[in-house]
């Protein structure tokens, strides 16, 4: 499924209208219908009986109009009260407003929050519809609507009222999920055709509850061809893309990843790295670190290959190692290099020269990117394709722009540092984000608190190189790595709890969610 900006969803919706001559008088009736519906699912009129439909100036609170009659239809007690004049409406709220009047309701105009409160607590609804803005809202709430947005989470705070969003929470910037001002906080949005990208980061996320998408009439090829190739990358996503393994194979079909990684006091990175490897199934993993650590890393994991390399003084792999690694280099099909590698000079030269040279497709993770950091525009003159992982702290030091900014808008920031390393960019966090240098941008669909711990990182390098080493595309590698690690956090989540379980057991589960992607193929 696609994910869009507000600005998108707006050319969707005058494209289907103008060019393909779907009128918006029949869009805005799905969009309302959709909402009654969702809310006649989720919130049975039995148990919630009375619905109050708070409707802005705009297309949002139209849905709102249409909403109301609807859920009329299903059996509820509806008011609408609307935040704007009556003679402020235009185009199709305008003419579902007259709908409404013309069967008999009175919609209220409440400009005021002392009037909000009257309708409010002389009707004590169950249910509160929020249709003031959807997705087009630019500037922060004030005055009087913050008011009125304040007193609807009030009431639902100490009354127990249920909160439906119309399209978006309103307050939350569609684009980025930031709090404009103040924000509705829902139980359940109702978004069209297409998530919107503000739903999933937060603080806004925490505004959204349920998300339910709803089609409201567009024609699904269209959407998929005029859409931004910006996805959620979920299991649907991850079913099209997985390459499951049918009758004879061998180790040498699945490719061969070597992970540069590890030193002195660090040696734990690479371990990790290797068995995110393994476990996503490379044919053929080598570990190759310093000699010091070869029998550490060979008895602790004795699937994978090892590579002892010469080291320098401060236990890191020495730059006289670089004719050797590129003789190692040369039969493989895919190379992490950075978790715990160190940052002293030698191996800041090894890594550049050896980066230079190799046509793998390469990861670089950690302490590969503190060493990027120092001349990031760098990467984009190698040759390999690349893969970078950064959390948000790695981010800054390579846009050399504050962390939260980063945070603020992650798509936007990937995208950036993407354009600028010529690299496939994975920045981490929260429904991690994707970026490609063609365009082409992942949302993850998961949340997993849990993978915020030491080590994780490190499986999930080794979990993309291994699908590069068995010639995924790094798009889609990168993708289906982030997928299937956040699917293994999410399920030890829910085994163990909510955090602390380790890395290790993060790797460990990954051939359980593969399972379940083969499973669920038709």
């Amino acid at each position: 499924m696609q994910v869009v900006k507000a600005s998108e969803m707006k050319a969707l919706d005058e494209w289907f209208i103008k060019e393909v001559g779907v009128p918006a008088e029949v869009l805005m009736e799905r969009a309302g219908l959709s909402v009654a519906e969702a809310i006649f699912e989720a919130y049975p009129v039995e148990t919630y009986g009375s619905v109050l439909v708070v409707c802005g100036p705009g297309n949002n609170g139209g849905d709102g109009m249409v909403c109301a009659r609807h859920l009329v239809n299903l059996g509820y007690e509806v008011e609408v009260v609307l935040l704007a004049e009556k003679e402020t409406y235009q185009g199709e709220a305008l003419t579902n407003l007259k709908v409404l009047e013309n069967l008999g309701f009175m919609p209220e105009e409440v400009g005021y929050i002392v009037e909000f409160r009257k309708v409010l607590y002389d009707f004590s609804p169950e249910i509160m519809v929020d249709a003031i803005f959807g997705t087009g809202l630019k500037r922060p709430i004030e005055g009087n609507l913050a008011a009125i947005v304040e007193e609807i989470n009030l009431y639902r705070e100490t009354r127990g009222c249920k909160v439906v969003a119309v399209d978006m929470p309103s307050g939350v910037c569609a684009d980025t999920g930031e709090v404009l001002g103040t924000a509705v906080k829902a139980d359940l949005t109702v978004t069209f055709e297409l998530p919107k990208v503000g739903q999933f980061f937060y603080p806004g996320k925490e505004y959204v509850g349920r998300l339910k998408v709803c089609p409201i009439g567009f024609f699904k090829p269209l959407v998929e061809k005029k859409a931004p190739k910006r996805y959620l990358i979920d299991l649907e996503w991850a079913k099209k893309v997985f390459r499951p393994r049918k009758g004879y194979t061998h180790k040498g079909l699945f490719g061969h990843l070597l992970v540069l990684a590890g030193s002195k006091g660090k040696s734990g990175a690479g371990l990790l790295s290797a068995l995110g490897g393994l476990r996503a199934g490379a044919g053929l993993v080598t570990l190759a670190s310093t000699r010091s650590l070869q029998p550490v890393y060979a008895s602790m994991l004795p699937e994978a290959l090892t590579a002892g390399l010469e080291e320098g003084p401060r236990g890191e792999v020495s730059y006289a190692n670089l004719e050797s690694l590129l003789d190692l280099c040369e039969k493989k099909t895919a190379l992490v290099v950075g978790p715990g590698l160190g940052l002293g000079e030698e191996v800041k030269r090894l890594f550049w020269e050896l980066l230079e040279r190799v046509k793998v497709p390469v990861l670089i993770d950690a302490d590969g990117l503190t060493i990027a950091s120092e001349n990031p525009e760098r990467l984009k003159e190698l040759p390999c394709p690349k893969v970078l992982t950064p959390h948000p702290g790695e981010a800054e030091r390579l846009l050399k722009i504050s962390k939260k900014e980063i945070l603020r808008d992650p798509l936007t920031s990937a995208k950036r540092l993407s354009e600028m390393t010529g690299a496939v960019v994975v920045l981490k966090g929260p429904h991690t984000v994707i970026s490609s240098p063609d365009g082409r941008e992942g949302i993850s669909v998961w949340d997993v608190p849990g993978l915020s711990q030491g080590g994780t990182g490190d499986v999930l390098s080794g979990v993309i190189g291994a699908l590069m080493s068995q010639r995924y595309e790094v798009f889609e590698a990168a993708c289906l790595g982030v997928f299937l690690h956040g699917w293994a956090g999410e399920k030890l989540a829910s085994e163990k709890g909510p955090f602390g379980y380790l890395a290790s057991e993060v790797a460990n589960k990954i051939p359980e969610v593969l399972k379940e992607i083969c499973d669920d193929r038709p």
